[in-house]
Parts: C-alpha cells; sequence; structure tokens
C-alpha cells in the first residue's frame, strides 16, 4: 500500500508555487525543493492538482502550475485566518485554517479515506448551553445581522413580511442544492402560476411545490412548530411526497440500510437506534437557548443521522429556520451558497464529525440571506400589524368573492357576514375597510397571493364592473 503523503510535505509544494511571480513550471518548483526526487515531485503536483489545492495551465513541457485564486487572509466571525475560494459557479466563500484542513481531508481519493460509521458520542457529548459549535461572538455577530426593528412583534412577524421571497428564494436554493435545474425565474412561475418549465422532468417540479408546501405549514404555524418529532415528521412527508419509490416511507423513519453517494460514511442500519437518536436531536434543540446555536445542531445532526429513506438534507434546512421564524430572526435560504462547499461541509460531519467547514457555510449563507431580505425589507416599508394579525380571514374572503364571482352587492354582504363571525367589535370595521381596499387594488399582477388564478379574475371583473 502507497505510503500517505504528510501534509506538511504536500504544503511545501504549494508554498513553492505561490511564492513565484507566474505560473510555476516543475522546473521552477524543483528549485525551490532541491532535495525532493524529481519522480517524487511529479507524484505530490499530480496528487495536488487531484485535491484542486493546484491548476494546471498547457500540457507535457508547457504545463505550468499556481495556486487558485485567494484572497488573502479574511476575518470571519470567529472563523480564523484562512482563504477564499471560487466554486465553479464563480461564488466565493471565505474559508477558516480548520475548514480548509477539512476540505483537504475529505477530497482526498475516496480509496485514502477510513469508512467510518454512526458515531453515537457525537452527539451524546453535545450539552446544550455549555458545549458551542458557534462561538459567542459569532452567535452575537450573527443575531445582530439578523435582528428584527422595531417594537417586539409576534412570532413569525418578520417571515410573513417577506413571504414571497422567501417562499421562492427558499424553494430554489434548497431544490437547487439537490441538483435540481430550475431557474429563479421558472420557480417563481412554478410557484406563483403553477407553470410547468418545458424540458423539465417532473420530479424537478415536484420538489420545488413540495417545498412551498413545507414553508407553509412552517408559516401557518408557527407559534405551535418547533423542534419536536410532529413538526419533522410532517416536514419530512411534505418534503418527500410524490419523490420516494415506497409511499410508506413518506413521513416515517428509516428501517432499512441506506448509503450516502460520494463518502465512506455509512449510516445507522437498526431502526430501534434511528428511532433514539431521532428522539434525541429535537429533545437537546429544543433545551438550546440561542436561536443561532439551536439553528446550527440541527444542519448539522439531522442529515449526519440520516434518519429518513431520503430527503434528510431538506429537512434539515427547512428545519433550521424554525427558530429564527418564531424568533422573528431574518430566514435562512441558502442564497448563492455553491454546490461543492455545502456537500464538503457535511462531508465533514459525516466523516470526520468535524463542524468548521459547514460552519463556514452556515455563516456566509447567513449573510448572505440577510443582505437579501433586508433589501426586500426596505423595498416593502413597515407591516400593518392588522394585516399580519389577520391574514388569513382576509386571505380567505379575497378568495371567495373572486373564485365565487361575487358582484359589489354581494361583496359588501359576505365581508360583513365574516367580520360578524370572526372578528371581535373593535376589528369589525378596520377589517370591512382593509378588504374593500384590497378589492379595489386587485389586478392580474397580485392576485396570486390570494391562489386565485387568471380564468377566476377574468370572471369575476366580468361581475364587478
Amino acid at each position: 500500500m502507497a505510503r500517505q503523503v504528510p501534509e506538511e510535505e504536500l504544503e511545501a509544494v504549494v508554498r513553492a508555487v505561490a511564492t513565484s511571480e507566474s505560473a510555476a513550471s516543475m522546473d521552477d518548483i524543483a528549485a525551490s525543493l532541491r532535495d525532493l526526487p524529481r519522480r517524487t515531485l511529479q507524484r505530490r503536483v499530480a496528487a495536488l492538482l487531484e485535491q484542486r489545492r493546484l491548476v494546471q495551465e498547457g500540457r507535457a513541457r508547457a504545463s505550468r502550475y499556481r495556486v487558485p485564486e485567494r484572497k488573502g487572509k479574511v476575518i470571519h466571525g470567529d472563523v480564523t485566518e484562512g482563504v477564499a475560494f471560487r466554486d465553479e459557479g464563480g461564488a466565493q466563500l471565505p474559508v477558516s485554517e480548520e475548514g480548509r484542513t477539512i476540505r483537504q481531508l475529505i477530497r482526498r481519493p475516496i480509496q485514502n479515506r477510513q469508512p467510518v460509521g454512526y458515531n453515537r458520542q457525537f452527539l451524546d457529548q453535545y450539552r446544550p448551553n455549555h458545549s458551542f459549535y458557534l462561538s459567542a461572538a459569532l452567535r452575537q455577530r450573527l443575531f445582530e445581522l439578523g435582528r428584527p426593528t422595531g417594537e417586539r412583534q409576534v412570532v413569525g412577524t418578520y417571515a410573513r413580511h417577506i413571504w414571497n421571497r422567501l417562499l421562492i428564494y427558499l424553494s430554489w436554493n434548497s431544490s437547487r442544492l439537490e441538483g435540481n435545474t430550475y431557474s429563479l425565474p421558472e420557480t417563481e412561475r412554478l410557484l406563483e402560476w403553477g407553470e410547468v418549465a418545458e424540458g423539465k422532468k417532473a420530479e424537478e417540479a415536484q420538489m420545488i411545490l413540495n417545498h412551498k408546501a413545507a414553508i407553509e405549514l412552517l408559516m401557518g404555524q408557527a407559534e405551535d412548530t418547533g423542534f419536536n418529532r410532529y413538526t419533522v415528521l410532517n416536514l419530512h412527508a411534505l418534503l418527500a411526497d410524490n419523490l420516494l419509490g415506497d409511499p410508506q416511507a413518506v413521513g416515517r423513519l428509516r428501517e432499512i440500510p441506506v448509503n450516502v453517494g460520494g463518502t465512506v460514511y455509512h449510516p445507522l442500519d437498526v431502526p430501534q437506534l434511528i428511532e433514539e437518536c431521532f428522539d434525541q436531536i429535537p429533545e437537546t434543540a429544543t433545551v438550546i437557548a440561542d436561536p443561532f446555536e439551536q439553528t446550527f445542531f440541527v444542519t448539522v445532526h439531522i442529515p449526519y443521522l440520516q434518519a429518513f429513506e431520503d430527503v434528510n438534507k431538506r429537512v434539515s434546512r427547512l428545519t433550521a429556520n424554525i427558530s429564527l421564524i418564531r424568533h422573528n430572526l431574518s430566514p435562512l435560504s441558502f442564497v448563492d451558497v455553491p454546490v461543492q462547499a455545502y456537500v464538503d461541509g457535511l462531508l465533514g460531519v459525516y466523516e470526520l464529525n468535524r463542524v468548521e467547514l459547514l460552519r463556514d457555510v452556515f455563516v456566509w449563507a447567513y449573510e448572505r440571506s440577510c443582505a437579501r431580505y433586508a433589501a426586500v425589507r426596505h423595498s416593502l416599508g413597515e407591516p400593518d400589524q392588522f394585516r399580519l394579525r389577520h391574514r388569513i380571514v382576509i386571505a380567505e374572503t379575497m378568495t371567495a368573492i373572486v373564485v365565487q364571482g361575487m358582484d359589489k352587492r354581494q361583496a359588501i354582504a359576505h365581508i360583513r357576514n365574516v367580520a360578524d363571525e370572526k372578528l371581535d367589535k373593535a376589528a369589525k370595521m378596520r377589517f370591512v375597510e382593509v378588504v374593500e381596499t384590497e378589492l379595489m387594488s386587485l389586478h392580474e399582477g397580485n392576485m396570486a397571493r390570494y391562489k386565485i388564478r387568471p380564468p377566476q379574475y377574468a370572471h369575476w371583473r366580468k361581475t364587478w364592473t
């Protein structure tokens, strides 16, 4: 068996390439490492190319080598000095020195990585509010980025205010991380109009629509959802709907062995142990006081356990938003996250039980999400608290008037009947005013928020006018 080259010997080659004013030839590298035999140097360069720590330009005698683009030292919360790498899609993500080490280890050829199974101690040794994956300084920094503005608001207020963008961004980005090829505009048309993109697989549309249903569960029951068995199982049921070979596996814990592609990690096989660990994850998360530590904890442990036959990562990404929604913090929609960076972070957890690389991805992803939603919120202004509090009954009333083709007289009567049945005396007049104003402002560009289809709207307009 070939000797595994120590990391410091590989790093010496990288340093030799980095010190060159331009791309370095093999002779240039050899001149810096005079004690290293030529054949040994060639093997190490080949290994570094395979690990993507060097880039080759040209061929044969004209070959030149350089280090992938670096951005120098990066101070990133509690991310120590590190380098930025450019994903194939062009996005740059700061990586700590710890994260960089993890990435190097999990990008070795799979035959050089030691097979590992599920480590129960990794979960058992975590002590809520004593163990921390995120430092105090980093947690405070994330809170300052994502905290709400203004007076204290009811649970879910912030997410409801940016509801439409959250639905689209989170559905699209979470699906994209699974290899879904829908573009952002195609996702928007699918979610708002039910328009399936041409040339795409049916399961891609199903995946996106399933995300919509799962997000609606989190938003519609923000006061009741939490880190518990009911929420996680039902999120899986919604996200996996019509996507699993066995319909009985939807919303149920795994009873069969599974393999995770591209890794030497082998998840638990014993159903009893899977259930024990599954119940332990939300129980532990519930006790964690800090919303960001809580969020990152489930981001780590739900995919690691692989409690379901499939769709585990999607469940973790939606579950991660529970605490943020409940604390009226900016949601996490994985905007612009490079797929390979996210996969590498998870492999670090799977194979090494190391969270630093996934932490780097998580922090960067939250920064991007906060920036995106801050722009959306600024463009929308402050929310009307009355509309937020009565959003469901307002939407139901609007939809009924249009779908049933009511004229003005019928609509006024219907609005007042709803107010009498569902609102207290102090809110009735305001409710009537809001719904009537919404009806007057309804047009083909905003009707989708009430789930009204174009033919329904066209028919209603004829009656209304």
